[in-house]
């Protein structure tokens, strides 16, 4: 459960040296261009397809989420979640976990990762929120994200059938 808590917002903080902000400087701290064009190239549909993604959920009635404005954040969501589950797999070194409570070590990751980003607002200040901060609404922290893990439809068995279902060729992967 740490590593899909606490181990998702470390790799979200350390992935935003690699986000559309943050690729912009190379290993020294200046900024200039170190891509190649093919992979600056292959960056930016991959994010573009993540920023338009997040553009058509509607956080309140006619409210849609920006996702130009809050890319470098959910592009730091979306690859928190990866290095943190990858580093929740090595941990296990090949084992699989204990199920406990009925839930398996894969369905506790995700689950703390929801877990951790639950809260309620007022219509008033999600609003305003969603209008001023760089940061989609923790729901699309999680539903937005989440359904571009593959992961997650394993760990589930989530399919055509299930709400969240994300086509595989609709799904985005930065890294």
């Amino acid at each position: 459960m740490n590593y899909g808590s606490i181990g998702a917002v470390i790799g979200h903080e350390m992935g935003h040296g690699f986000d559309d902000q943050g690729s912009k400087y190379d290993s020294r701290g200046i900024k200039r261009n170190w891509w190649t064009e093919a992979d600056l190239a292959r960056f930016g549909q991959r994010t573009g397809k993540l920023a338009s993604q997040f553009s058509a959920y509607e956080s309140l009635p006619g409210y849609f989420i920006d996702g130009a404005f809050t890319l470098g954040e959910n592009i730091g969501d979306l690859g928190g979640v990866e290095v943190a589950f990858h580093a929740y797999q090595l941990s296990k070194n090949g084992q699989p976990a204990p199920v406990i409570d009925g839930y398996t070590g894969e369905q506790r990751f995700f689950l703390a990762y929801a877990q951790a980003w639950r809260v309620h607002r007022r219509d008033d200040l999600a609003l305003q929120l969603l209008k001023s901060d760089s940061h989609s609404p923790p729901k699309y922290r999680v539903n937005g994200i989440l359904r571009n893990i593959d992961a997650w439809y394993e760990a589930f068995d989530v399919g055509p059938d299930n709400a969240l279902w994300l086509p595989e060729a609709e799904r985005v992967s930065i890294w």
